[in-house]
């Protein structure tokens, strides 16, 4: 029988795919696509989804080996630096492995744990962890219409 880690984990893996696959053909040119006067490109939307990561296995699942400093948050727009895609796709790798490692390690109890956080409040590690799966989803819909239809 598969434990909740199990399952949620899974959950989360099979949501990212709307995220991973857009990586499998991206060009580095789409990096710098965007609608009109819309604030982010898909390069910067690519580095946003990596520094959550990282910040949901820091705060959320208290991996404390964690460093990370996350300039699209604390922008809040694109400062045009996200363009190397060789750099992002491995910053994205690296945060998909460090937040697996850390949720592979919550036992039953943990993903009822009770955790606060400025940005959604309290909540338990499990509903916690549908914010990530949403925000990654979100986001990478944002990405599949900016390829598709944005502009440089």
């Amino acid at each position: 029988m598969k434990t909740k880690t199990d399952t949620l984990l899974e959950l989360w893996l099979e949501a990212r795919t709307r995220f991973t696959k857009q990586l499998e053909s991206l060009r580095t040119k789409d990096l710098q696509k965007k609608l009109g006067n819309s604030p982010n490109t898909v390069g910067f939307l690519i580095r946003h989804i990596g520094e959550v990561e990282l910040l949901f296995a820091k705060n959320v699942f208290g991996d404390s080996s964690i460093k990370v400093t996350a300039k699209t948050v604390i922008e809040k727009r694109d400062t045009g630096e996200w363009t190397d895609l060789e750099d992002l796709k491995k910053y994205v790798a690296d945060s998909v492995e460090k937040l697996k490692s850390i949720i592979e390690k919550q036992s039953e109890e943990d993903w009822e744990a009770s955790i606060s956080t400025k940005e959604f409040g309290t909540k338990t590690k499990a509903e916690a962890f549908g914010r990530i799966i949403s925000h990654t989803a979100y986001h990478a819909g944002q990405m599949a219409i900016l390829i598709k239809y944005g502009n440089f």
